[in-house]
């Protein structure tokens, strides 16, 4: 079981770099040249790559868990897109990502 819990790790990790590298890509001057920056096509195909260890996770982990365990990326997304991106992370965003936290904890408790 514990394989699966590292699969559905691996595969949160995996998103996250895709979501990284796809917010990296969408500097490009317009759509066709970011759809093709090698940023985006890299962040696509780790899109992909988690997608599929998401699959794996889900032959042993229930979905209504795993699912909200996957929430812990928007977390880390929040964090590095301010950080990384400049992005905006005021109290009302501050706020959503307590509650996004507290209900995994709720649910992981279940």
């Amino acid at each position: 079981m514990t394989l699966y819990w590292s699969v559905l790790a691996a595969a949160v990790v995996t998103s996250l770099v895709g979501q990284i590298l796809l917010k990296a890509g969408a500097s490009a001057a317009n759509f066709l040249s970011q759809l093709f920056d090698p940023r985006t096509m890299i962040g696509l195909c780790l899109y992909g790559g988690a997608a599929l260890l998401y699959i794996v996770a889900l032959r042993r982990i229930p979905m209504s868990v795993a699912l909200p365990c996957t929430a812990a990326s928007y977390v880390a997304a929040a964090l590095i897109g301010h950080y990384g991106f400049a992005e905006p992370l005021g109290s009302v965003h501050i706020g959503a990502l307590g509650l996004i936290c507290a209900g995994v904890v709720v649910l992981a408790l279940a």
